[in-house]
């Protein structure tokens, strides 16, 4: 497989290879696919053009797969063991039918809620992207969509198969790092949802390192919410959460590693007046104005569960923030008090930028790790994110 090369997205040529190898024959393809014998040999040699190499060695024997078709193999069952249930669950026999075109059309449309902007954002006609959704809602015998003066809302069965077909795309594009790999060259890319926390030491660290040892594979990081984080991971287009676990987990078709434990600091910038009282008590606290994680974040629950275990309403006035910076400038340039990740404020306290208060928060250890999809098998620049990670974790 050469650069520009792809796996291609022909669904029902992608469903031949299994059925070859499971059948050991082109025959035997033919017969369980109700297709040809010249059919099956033709669309296995557009598959191999297209991947640059044979997939199955075939003599007097039968057809045996290659090194390189079982890389492939291996990721072509996965996507179809994700989205086959979903389709035959909307109606049987549609897995046989139903096309990536068609699914890409129901997944723009589904996010979108409008078959014209689906078009524009898959960079087609409109008709085009209306005939495949229609196909398929033919197909399936039933609508996917209700029809809302906002636009089209995605039902439930919908919204099962586009998660089951981002999924099984993923496995796709997961495969083509894969046979790069099997080449020897870097292949694929590592998508990251950071956290506050990890933002400041542990993912530089990792990705200074992996950088070193990688110098091509693209590594995008995403900032945002834990709630869109966990949206992408699940839907396949985030490949790890690096940041503060949650108890339980979310989601069952996540799971949760531990890297280290952290609990919660107090802080204020350099001078704040509490740092030079003697003996301030929590009670004080409350009468400052505070930056603080935003509401549902576990570090926030734990700051308001430590004032209500002292018989205290947490203080009212406060700034929602995850950004360390723009809590180190706000407590520079005024007298407030920031609630931080103990980790993410020990830097801060030693560069003498922050000042950890008197008074600390006695609330337990929060877990600090990485959340991954359930039965996620990454590829060899994944992992080596995973492990470089877990040895920045070992080195703070």
């Amino acid at each position: 497989m050469t650069e520009g090369q792809s796996i291609p997205r022909n669904l029902r040529h992608l469903r031949l290879l299994p059925a070859i190898a499971e059948h050991r024959s082109l025959t035997g393809a033919a017969l369980v696919s109700g297709l040809s014998q010249t059919a099956v040999t033709h669309a296995l040699h557009k598959v191999e053009t297209a991947v640059g190499s044979a997939l199955f060695d075939r003599n007097s024997t039968g057809a045996f797969p290659t090194d390189r078709g079982q890389v492939l193999l291996a990721r072509v069952r996965r996507a179809l063991d994700r989205l086959d249930p979903a389709l035959d669950a909307l109606a049987p026999g549609l897995s046989r039918v139903v096309t990536h075109s068609q699914l890409i059309a129901l997944i723009a449309t589904a996010q979108s809620g409008n078959v014209t902007l689906a078009a524009r954002q898959l960079g087609l006609a409109q008709p085009t992207v209306h005939r495949a959704v229609t196909e398929l809602e033919r197909a399936a015998g039933r609508s996917l969509f209700d029809r809302a003066r906002s636009g089209l809302v995605p039902r439930r069965a919908c919204l099962s198969l586009c998660r089951a077909a981002r999924l099984a795309f993923a496995e796709l594009d997961q495969a083509e790092a894969d046979l790069a790999e099997f080449d020897g060259r870097e292949g694929g890319r590592v998508v990251l949802g950071a956290l506050p926390l990890s933002r400041s030491n542990l993912l530089p660290a990792a990705l200074v390192a992996f950088r070193q040892e990688r110098p091509e594979t693209p590594v995008i990081v995403h900032d945002s919410r834990y709630e869109d984080l966990l949206a992408g991971l699940v839907a396949g287009e985030v490949d790890a959460i690096i940041g503060a676990l949650r108890d339980p987990a979310p989601v069952a078709e996540v799971e949760q590693h531990p890297l280290f434990d952290d609990r919660l600091c107090f802080v204020s910038g350099p001078g704040h007046p509490l740092t030079k009282e003697s003996a301030p008590t929590i009670a004080s606290l409350v009468q400052w104005p505070w930056i603080v994680p935003r509401l549902g974040a576990p570090a926030r629950r734990q700051f308001e569960e430590f004032f209500a275990k002292h018989g205290l309403r947490p203080p009212e006035n406060v700034i929602e923030s995850g950004s360390v910076l723009l809590m180190r400038e706000t407590l520079r340039q005024s007298e407030m008090l920031g609630c931080i990740s103990g980790w993410q404020a020990a830097a801060e306290v030693q560069h003498g930028l922050m000042t950890a208060l008197p008074i600390q928060p006695d609330v337990p250890a929060r877990q600090i790790g990485v959340t991954l999809r359930r039965d996620w098998m990454p590829t060899t620049a994944q992992r080596r994110m995973l492990d470089l990670l877990k040895e920045a974790a070992r080195n703070f």
